[in-house]
């Protein structure tokens, strides 16, 4: 009878407890990835393609103002481009997913794959393509003398990626240091490319 009594005491705290304490509703972050992606492609490049060109150019351009129109023109250009090539290249995917779901359905499986959103996808590379490259203009347009310009600049360079790699880590609930360390690295490592092809080219005289 004891044995009987412990063994129902013991149930009916189980059930108080999991009463007290519900099970917390599990969200799935991993279908933020593929519009996270493209938020941190979109700022990497906008970052990279106008800070590459402020840099290239204050060299050739003395006027500020002219400087900052063609770093917007370009700026401008690269948004509208990434947009395009992000739209074409998940629709691609797209493509793929839905073949292999037919083809799933024929053979009496469910397909399980699911195809994201490549309007969603290229607004969101589009739109930190313009706010990640608009940093190291707006840097430029108020840094008037050359050399500090270029410090200026690659400082805000640095600024925008480690802020993008903060954004898609927080919203993804994945490690920060990490992803801001791998933004930053392999921006500096496209700058240094684009660094030294430039110096190759000038060693021809191209």
């Amino acid at each position: 009878m004891a044995n009987l009594l412990k063994v129902y005491s013991t149930n009916e705290s189980d059930v108080e407890a999991s009463t007290d304490h519900p099970q917390e509703k599990r969200f799935d972050y991993s279908q933020r990835a593929q519009w996270l992606r493209g938020v941190v492609l979109g700022c990497n490049e906008g970052v990279m393609s106008s800070s590459i060109l402020v840099m290239g150019m204050s060299v050739f351009i003395d006027n500020t103002n002219d400087l900052v129109i063609t770093g917007l023109m370009g700026l401008i250009a690269g948004a509208l481009a990434i947009a395009t090539a992000e739209y074409i290249s998940v629709y691609t995917q797209i493509d793929v997913v839905e073949a292999q779901n037919e083809r799933d359905r024929r053979s009496g499986r469910v397909g399980g794959g699911s195809a994201p959103s490549p309007t969603q996808i290229g607004l969101a590379a589009s739109l930190t393509y313009l706010i990640g490259g608009f940093v190291p203009i707006l840097t430029a347009f108020f840094v008037r003398h050359h050399v500090l310009r270029f410090i200026a600049v690659a400082f805000a360079a640095c600024l925008s990626m480690s802020g993008a790699g903060y954004f898609a880590a927080t919203l993804g609930k994945a490690p920060v240091l990490r992803s801001c360390a791998r933004v930053l690295m392999g921006g500096w490592i496209e700058i240094a490319i684009m660094i030294g092809k430039r110096k190759v080219l000038e060693c021809y005289g191209l």
